[in-house]
């Protein structure tokens, strides 16, 4: 067996390891457009049998031209040419026609399932947990099942229905040209296996190279986004950034284009020889059919028959190998979407989920917002590092938070204050450790009803491109805002702005609450950050929940707007629990019990005048910052009064059993 042979079976084998996704990319075209499918196949089938209608009908119609000139071109002669040619132009007229419908019904498919795997993609990115979003290893999956997948299925598909349609062309023609001798279609066969290998080799190379640049094309993606967003424009125009980027935007995309083009070269020189090999062995057969012809063997209408034949059979064999190649090709790359949609989230529902405790469940799922009671909350020596770091986030961590009190965590940046409320939303799990509410362990809760019973402020909340009411809506458990009334939903949205100060706002606006917030799109208005944080903490304020997770909620306001809601989030917050993480301690004070974090671990409890006495990094960072901001130290007894009532009293250097810390 010699090498090119081995190496030929080598890629068949390959590209035969890959079938196993065909049937599930046939599905996705299935389930998104069944009729047109159908259709598309029967058009394909018919399609097919034409051009070997047209070469059959050939050698009649130059036979009988023959006779004509053989007979002076009298009538009785002529006409059966005249039938034949129309019966021809028939046949042609009808494959324009199909060939129009065929197209398409391929646009209507191409969109269908566009959408149909956009979808999937879509549902997997929502699905899967936070830990993925930590991986550049996954990015890198998701940009080629985006970039890449969204196509690939149609494009498979339709190779396949190329193979279907010239494979049923090639077979009519292979039955026209047996009886000049079995021969020839092995001819045809061992003409076009270079063109096999070739389209097997660089499908395979285009795989790989795509592979090996995704890291480079979402780089490319990301100095483009640089350059046009506005989030960073105005750093860019300050710091003069522009030339640095569009140079390593450039750079990296000339490197990526040499690279591809030397790629189509290489393709293109191999397609050139396998051409001209078969060219070769075209004029070879043609040769010894004309000699056939000049001894008598054969007439003029077998000759042309033969031509036009060995002619289309040589450019279906091409073109069946080169579907070949494509599904090939396109099964590499589904290889990578189907890998996306098979990863599963590490957060995920128990198998038995135990209910909410009674006296947790909010206003969401009971639909009465006066009888909202929040749960005790105690993280149990809880231990958490991100995925793919060796620092410890959080390090044996240990904080009870009693039920119906406010909570307020402080601590310097980087001390795993926002890392307690990814974990109390189990957006991760702790590597060791439980969260507990009201004594269950939250990974025997459903993700859904403990996630519908937080509402939660977060650090850097999302500003949709929507309107002010949609905006603050969002909260909304689904399908709530559809089997609520109209002024009902619109005087849930208006108080959850009033208990986040945002109404005075909101009123200046051009459509007050229909006012269309961002640049994105046409008419939209953007909004300070200040501004943006009250819209987001009326959308943590509209969800009724027993928990309250709110995370630097006044970082954007000045002193005068944060004195102000902190009184109003008191009043909203009575009888929930409720946990703030905050640097500033003007707004601790507020909170029944203050717990200071450093280093993943609470190293500090109690109230703020409790705090004061101890002298510990607390004192030491509220003397700094109020005196950092030139401002007289306040005197504790600022303090709530009934708020140090419900959490407990520190009561001879031991805490009260009902405090909820130790000091």
């Amino acid at each position: 067996m010699s090498r090119n042979v081995r190496v030929i079976i080598t890629k068949l084998r390959k590209a035969l390891a890959q079938l196993p996704y065909l049937p599930r990319a046939l599905a996705l075209v299935w389930a998104a457009s069944r009729g047109w499918t159908v259709a598309w196949l029967a058009l394909l089938a018919v399609q097919g049998l034409l051009p070997a209608a047209t070469v059959y009908l050939t050698k009649a119609l130059v036979n009988s031209l023959v006779a004509v000139m053989g007979s002076g071109g009298d009538w009785v002669t002529l006409r059966p040419v005249l039938v034949l040619a129309l019966l021809m132009g028939a046949i042609m007229l009808t494959g324009q026609l199909l060939g129009s419908a065929t197209g398409w019904i391929r646009t209507v498919q191409g969109e269908a399932v566009r959408d149909h795997v956009s979808a999937l993609v879509h549902r997997q990115c929502v699905r899967l947990d936070l830990a993925f979003y930590d991986s550049a290893e996954y990015f890198d999956r998701l940009h080629r099942a985006r970039a890449q997948a969204r196509y690939r299925p149609l494009a498979l598909v339709e190779s396949l229905g190329g193979l279907l349609q010239n494979g049923i062309t090639l077979a009519a023609m292979a039955a026209v040209l047996l009886p000049y001798g079995a021969w020839l279609p092995v001819a045809l066969l061992t003409n076009t296996l270079p063109a096999l290998y070739i389209a097997l080799h660089y499908r395979s190379r285009e795989h790989r190279y795509q592979v090996h640049i995704t890291a480079d094309e979402r780089r490319v993606w990301y100095y483009d986004w640089l350059l046009t967003a506005r989030q960073a424009a105005a750093e860019m125009r300050l710091f003069e950034l522009g030339d640095r980027f569009r140079a390593a935007y450039q750079a990296l995309r000339r490197r990526l284009r040499v690279e591809r083009l030397r790629l189509n070269r290489d393709e293109a020189v191999a397609q050139l020889a396998a051409g001209s090999l078969a060219l070769l062995v075209t004029g070879g057969v043609m040769a010894w059919m004309l000699w056939r012809a000049i001894q008598g063997q054969a007439t003029l209408g077998d000759l042309a028959l033969f031509y036009a034949a060995f002619n289309q059979g040589q450019g279906l064999m091409r073109s069946i190998l080169g579907n070949l190649g494509e599904i090939y090709g396109n099964s590499l790359f589904l290889g990578d979407l189907f890998e996306f949609l098979a990863l599963e989230p590490g957060v995920v529902d128990p198998a038995v989920p135990v209910p909410l405790p009674q006296g947790a469940v909010g206003g969401n799922a009971t639909r009465n917002t006066q009888h909202v009671t929040g749960p005790a909350i105690r993280f149990r020596d809880v231990s958490f590092a991100y995925p793919g770091s060796r620092r410890q986030a959080l390090s044996g961590l240990s904080l009870d938070v009693l039920a119906g009190t406010v909570a307020a965590i402080v601590g310097p940046n980087g001390a795993g204050k926002s890392t307690l409320v990814k974990l109390l939303c189990r957006l991760y799990d702790p590597d060791s450790g439980s969260i507990e509410v009201d004594g269950v362990d939250l990974r025997h809760l459903s993700l859904q009803e403990l996630r519908q019973n937080i509402t939660v402020l977060f650090q850097e909340p999302v500003q949709y491109a929507a309107t002010v009411a949609e905006n603050i809506g969002m909260s909304l458990a689904e399908g709530e805002a559809e089997v609520e009334a109209k002024p009902e939903a619109e005087a849930r949205v208006e108080r959850a702005a009033r208990a986040a100060g945002a109404e005075v706002m909101i009123s200046r606006l051009p459509k007050g609450y229909d006012t269309v917030l961002g640049t994105w799109f046409e008419g939209g208005t953007d909004l300070s950050v200040g501004e943006w944080q009250r819209i987001a903490l009326a959308r943590a304020f509209l969800r009724h929940a027993p928990i309250i997770v709110l995370d630097e909620p006044t970082s954007a306001m000045d002193s005068w707007a944060e004195a102000d809601w902190l009184r109003r989030f008191r009043l909203l917050a009575r009888g929930r629990t409720a946990m703030v993480i905050t640097h500033r301690f003007t707004t601790a004070m507020y909170a029944d019990v203050i717990h200071v974090m450093h280093d993943g671990c609470i190293v500090e409890s109690g109230s703020h005048q409790e705090l004061q006495a101890q002298g510990g990094r607390y004192a030491q960072s509220w003397t700094a910052q109020m005196r950092g901001a030139g401002q007289d130290v306040p005197e504790p007894q600022r303090a709530s009064a009934a708020g140090r009532a419900r959490a407990g009293r520190v009561k001879n250097g031991k805490s009260d059993v009902r405090s909820g810390y130790q000091p």
